[in-house]
């Protein structure tokens, strides 16, 4: 790995270079054998990342264009350009764009690889298979949405296939 400190992106020339009607993920972090992931989102006006739930990670979101509002337990946070929220793990949030869209950058501990475990002895291992979720994994970014009918990847900001 290169412990090297070095400029990987210029958050000016990524929404720059952005085609105008561009959405999802405009970029990622992509270093091997890093500890956080990053992404910069553009959701278009008017489309929404939907309410889910993050068991694992806190997220912190910084809005670089546009605005929006993220639903929470507890009401609606309004957001404008240069917000800085953080999205603690366990909390539920919807994200909605407001008119003129919103692009963001989302910051957090990258999450651990999928790995086949075989269970313990002490575990009720029943057997058998999950229901096929394959309609709820981005198709952008691969990440599995806790929403039965996603509309938007909460990761990326992708939109989902019609169903």
């Amino acid at each position: 790995m290169n412990a090297t400190p070095r400029v990987l992106a210029v958050l000016d020339d990524i929404l720059a270079s952005a085609a105008p009607g561009e959405r999802g993920a405009l970029w990622h972090l992509a270093e091997q054998g890093r500890e956080l992931d990053a992404n910069v989102v553009r959701v278009p006006g008017g489309a929404e990342v939907g309410e889910h739930q993050e068991d694992v990670l806190d997220v912190l979101l910084v809005v670089l264009e546009g605005g929006g509002r993220v639903r929470t337990g507890d009401g609606e946070v309004e957001l404008g350009a240069s917000a800085v929220v953080w999205l603690p793990r366990t909390s539920r949030r919807g994200l909605a764009a407001g008119p003129d869209g919103i692009t963001y950058l989302t910051v957090h501990r990258r999450r651990p690889g999928l790995a086949i475990t075989v269970p313990s002895e002490a575990s009720a291992y029943e057997g058998g298979e999950g229901p096929c979720m394959l309609d709820r994994v981005c198709p952008e970014c691969g990440r599995l949405s806790e929403d039965p009918a996603p509309v938007f990847c909460s990761r990326c900001g992708e939109r989902f296939p019609e169903r």
